[in-house]
C-alpha cells in the first residue's frame, strides 16, 4: 500500500476535476511583521474558513457551522516558528508559516472550485495579518472509489502529529485502540462517500481482528475548541490484521480504505480545530506539532479551574454541568491570559453580558 505522502504542486493556478470529492489543501504563509497571537487562534482560522466559504456560498457556511452530521473538512493549526511571549504567542516577521485544509465532501469542493478562482492573498486572525504566499495540494486531490481501490497490505502504520483523542462515556480517551480509531474513520466514510458500511458489523471486525503491532506514544493536555481542554495523544502506531480476518475480505479492503482516509479526515473529535491531523506511515518525530509553553500552561489553567468549579456543583450527572463549568473555566482563563471580555464573546460567538457574568461567576466559584 503506498503512503499519500505530501505532494506540493506550486502552480497558482489548480485544477480541480469535477469528479473530486477529497482534498487537502497546503497554506504557505508568512506574517509581515513581528506580532503575538492569542493561544486559541484555531477559532479564528475555524471562522476565516467558514467566512470565505459564506461569501460565495452562505448556505453552505450556515451548514458548516450549525449542521449536525459530521463536519466535512478539517484544519490543521498554523506550523513554524512560534514562542511564549508573556501569555501570547510570538510570530516573527517573513518566516515561514504552514497551514492545512481539508475538504471531504462533493458540495465543499465544488465551493473550493469556485473560490480557487480568485482566492484571498491575506489571512486575518484579529489585529494579525498573514500574507499567503502560495496554495498548493498537501495530498492528491481524490474520490471516495479511488480510494476504496487501495491495495491492501500486511499492516497499516498512522502518526498522529497533532494530539488526537476520542470522546468516550463523556469524558476524553487519549488512546489509539483499534475500535476508536476506525470508528471515527467509518463515521466520515459513511456520511460522505455515497457507499456504506453497516457500522456494528465492521467495528465488531475490528475489535476480533485488528491487533496493535508496536506504538510510540506520547500524552499531552492542549486547548483545543471553543470550551474546554483535551487530553490527546501524539506519535505513531501500526496496526495489523489476524489471520481470520482475510475470512471477510470486503472488511480487510475497508480496513486498508479507511486508513487512506485518515489524512484527509483527521482521527478524533475536533479536527475542525487543529487536532488529529493524521498521516500514513511512520514519522515518529517528523513534523510533531510542537506546543509552546503558554499552549500547554492555558490547557492546565483551564483544566484546574473547571475541576474547582466541578467541586462546587451540586448535580454532577450528565454533561450539562461539566459544560457549563467548561465554557466558564475557559472565559476566566483566556481573560487572565489578557485576552479581552469582547474578544472572547465574539470567539464563542456569545453575548457579551453572557461572558462577562461567567467570567464573573467563574471569578466566584474559585474563592
Amino acid at each position: 500500500m503506498s503512503s499519500r505522502t505530501a505532494k506540493k504542486s506550486r502552480s497558482s493556478s489548480l485544477s480541480l476535476p469535477q469528479s473530486i470529492e477529497l482534498v487537502a489543501l497546503a497554506f504557505d504563509l508568512s506574517s509581515p511583521k513581528d506580532a503575538t497571537l492569542f493561544p486559541q487562534y484555531s477559532i479564528g482560522l475555524h471562522a476565516w474558513f467558514l467566512d470565505q466559504v459564506r461569501q460565495i456560498d452562505p448556505q453552505l457556511s450556515e451548514y458548516l457551522h450549525d449542521g449536525q452530521s459530521e463536519k466535512p473538512f478539517t484544519l490543521s493549526g498554523l506550523n513554524g516558528k512560534m514562542e511564549t511571549a508573556g501569555k501570547q504567542l510570538q510570530i516573527h516577521a517573513n518566516q515561514p508559516y504552514q497551514w492545512m485544509l481539508t475538504l471531504l465532501s462533493k458540495p465543499v469542493v465544488d465551493w473550493l472550485r469556485d473560490w480557487l478562482k480568485n482566492p484571498p492573498t491575506e489571512i486575518n486572525l484579529r489585529q494579525n495579518t498573514f500574507n499567503i504566499k502560495s496554495i498548493s495540494f498537501a495530498y492528491p486531490p481524490t474520490t471516495y472509489q479511488q480510494l476504496f481501490e487501495t491495495s491492501p497490505s500486511k499492516t497499516l502504520s498512522l502518526s498522529f502529529f497533532s494530539p488526537t483523542s476520542f470522546r468516550r462515556k463523556g469524558h476524553h480517551f487519549p488512546l489509539p485502540l483499534p475500535f476508536n480509531v476506525f470508528h471515527s474513520y467509518l463515521r466520515r466514510w459513511n456520511d460522505f462517500s455515497g457507499r456504506q458500511f453497516e457500522q456494528d458489523a465492521f467495528l465488531n471486525w475490528v475489535d476480533e481482528n485488528v491487533i496493535i503491532l508496536r506504538h510510540q506514544l506520547e500524552s499531552v493536555k492542549v486547548v483545543a475548541g471553543k470550551k474546554g481542554s483535551v487530553t490527546g495523544f501524539t506519535g505513531a502506531i501500526e496496526y495489523g490484521l489476524t489471520e481470520n480476518a482475510y475470512n471477510q475480505p470486503e472488511f480487510v479492503q475497508l480496513f486498508f480504505t479507511l486508513g487512506e482516509l485518515a489524512p484527509y479526515c483527521g482521527t478524533g473529535h475536533k479536527t475542525t480545530f487543529g487536532l488529529g491531523q493524521t498521516q500514513t506511515g511512520w514519522h515518529r518525530g517528523e513534523g510533531l506539532v510542537t506546543l509552546t509553553t503558554v499552549e500547554l500552561l492555558l490547557a492546565q489553567r483551564i483544566e484546574q479551574i473547571t475541576e474547582k468549579l466541578m467541586q462546587g456543583q451540586k448535580r454532577t450527572g450528565g454533561t450539562r454541568a461539566i459544560d457549563i463549568c467548561e465554557t466558564r473555566a475557559t472565559i476566566l482563563a483566556r481573560y487572565e491570559f489578557g485576552e479581552s471580555l469582547k474578544d472572547i464573546a465574539e470567539d464563542l460567538e456569545m453575548p457579551y453580558e453572557t461572558v462577562k457574568t461567567y467570567a464573573k461567576l467563574a471569578r466566584q466559584g474559585l474563592k
